[in-house]
């Protein structure tokens, strides 16, 4: 293999090892059989929630995995891989790759690692079914307001009452 391959590959592993370092998740699946439309759908709806899918060569990604002190990755990088990364919404990934894995199924989510954490698929699938970061921000605020709206109902009922108790 001539220097300039070997510095090409070098290269490669470093730019997917930066992708491992500065992700908040990256899941890894098995893309073959889908359509050139699926395909495409999949990449829109992951471009959308701010994701990068790519197709990456095993040892590459082996080799990366090492290199961003992930290796325990390495077993998933069997057959055909793709990685989705993603640098802000740790759940866009599996949420999105769930999604799709639960319509088509050439899909097959292998795993991945959320904030640093290696997570099996079972894992996976658990933290696809939360809602996104507006949904969990939603639902807070829901929370938080309740008790200032239920103390408003009561005051308001007190209110009610004594005007009813004088009429």
């Amino acid at each position: 293999m001539s220097e300039a391959t070997i510095a090409v590959k070098a290269q490669q592993v470093a730019e997917v090892a930066d992708k491992f370092k500065n992700a908040t998740s990256a899941v890894v699946a098995d893309v073959r059989g889908l359509t050139v439309e699926q395909s495409n759908n999949l990449r829109a709806e992951l471009r959308g929630e701010g994701v990068e899918l790519h197709v990456i060569k095993n040892k590459v990604l082996t080799r990366a995995a090492e290199a961003a002190d992930l290796s325990e990755l390495n077993d998933l990088f069997a057959g055909p891989s793709a990685v989705a990364f993603s640098n802000d919404d740790a759940i866009a990934p599996a949420r999105v790759l769930k999604k799709y894995a639960d319509e088509i199924d050439a899909l097959d989510i292998k795993g991945g690692f959320i904030d640093g954490n290696i997570v099996s698929i079972d894992e996976i699938n658990k933290y696809a079914s939360l809602p996104d970061r507006d949904g969990l921000l939603s639902m807070l605020l829901s929370t938080l307001q309740a008790p200032v709206r239920n103390f408003a109902y009561a005051v308001k009922a007190v209110s009610d009452s004594k005007e009813e108790a004088e009429a």
